[in-house]
């Protein structure tokens, strides 16, 4: 039987009990200021704080595995992603800085953690990096939204169907991803998905970036890597090269395709070993 349960802004998601789909794997959940709110967490070593983009949530994906390898692998989700709810005060970026420094100080993520982030999680983890620029050992930003792109024209997320989300998200190869996409399947499915984009919308309509952060970046202690998937038809080349840029001492890295198939926005699920060695190289160096 399909069991539901409502979530704070009225969407309705199935009880954990009744899940079965692939990658699938219960969460802890940990009181954040009032917020409760779900994560994942495996493995052994240095802390690694994955900060996730605006969808496969609910998922313990096989990159967290990898990682989990050689390193204490902790995934929360943002509020209003995945089953932790949305609560009325969270409506900007400096509100996800303030609930994730209060989550390390409730997880006991002592000392300095390696700090991950993808996509818009890359862009929190660039603002998490800034406001505190001496916690983290090292910082990861793979295809990260958050500045202006002047000579790019960014695709508009907004204005896809859920069909067109796949297609350029996966950059023309989401047919072999499915397991990755499909949940319960059908409405289960829009429902989550459009629960989800009403925090995405809330952090990143207007603006689309940040023009602060161009200023801010220069704050970044950490050792810096940015990730760019070479085929990625969300985040132009310009933003993650930006990035480069403006932290001091980042590096960039262009991460191509393999086995025949594009280097996509979402290249952490195409190419989770590679990825994983290439935050590892960082962390270790």
């Amino acid at each position: 039987m399909l069991l539901i349960e409502r979530n704070e802004v009225g969407m309705t998601t199935t009880s954990e009990s009744a899940r079965a789909w692939a990658h699938w794997t219960e969460p802890e959940w940990v009181d954040v200021d009032g917020v409760r709110t779900g994560y994942r967490r495996k493995g052994s070593g240095p802390v690694l704080l994955y900060l996730h983009g605006a969808g496969l949530t609910r998922q313990w994906l096989p990159l967290y595995e990898e990682l989990a390898q050689g390193f204490d692998v902790v995934v929360p989700e943002h509020p209003g992603f995945g089953d932790t709810v949305l609560p009325s005060h969270v409506r900007t970026f400096e509100d996800l800085v303030l609930h994730y420094d209060a989550l390390a100080r409730n997880l006991g993520l002592d000392g300095e953690a390696h700090l991950v982030g993808h996509s818009m999680g890359a862009w929190l983890a660039a603002d998490l990096a800034v406001t505190y620029p001496t916690r983290f050992a090292t910082l990861t930003l793979m295809a990260p939204m958050g500045l202006r792109a002047p000579r790019s024209r960014p695709a508009d997320p907004f204005r896809w169907s859920p069909e067109q989300a796949d297609h350029h998200v996966f950059s023309g190869v989401a047919e072999k991803y499915t397991d990755y996409l499909v949940q319960e399947g059908g409405i289960e499915d829009y429902i989550h998905e459009y629960g989800e984009s009403i925090p995405f919308a809330r952090l990143t309509w207007n603006p689309r970036y940040d023009v602060r952060l161009e200023h801010r970046l220069a704050r970044v202690q950490a050792p810096t890597r940015v990730i760019h998937f070479a085929d990625d038809n969300f985040i132009p080349r310009e933003l993650p090269a930006r990035y480069a840029e403006l932290v001091p001492g980042a590096e960039l890295i262009v991460l191509e395709g393999a086995d025949g198939e594009p280097a996509s926005h979402v290249s952490i699920i195409q190419q989770p070993a590679a990825i994983a060695a290439l935050i590892t190289e960082h962390a270790a160096s």
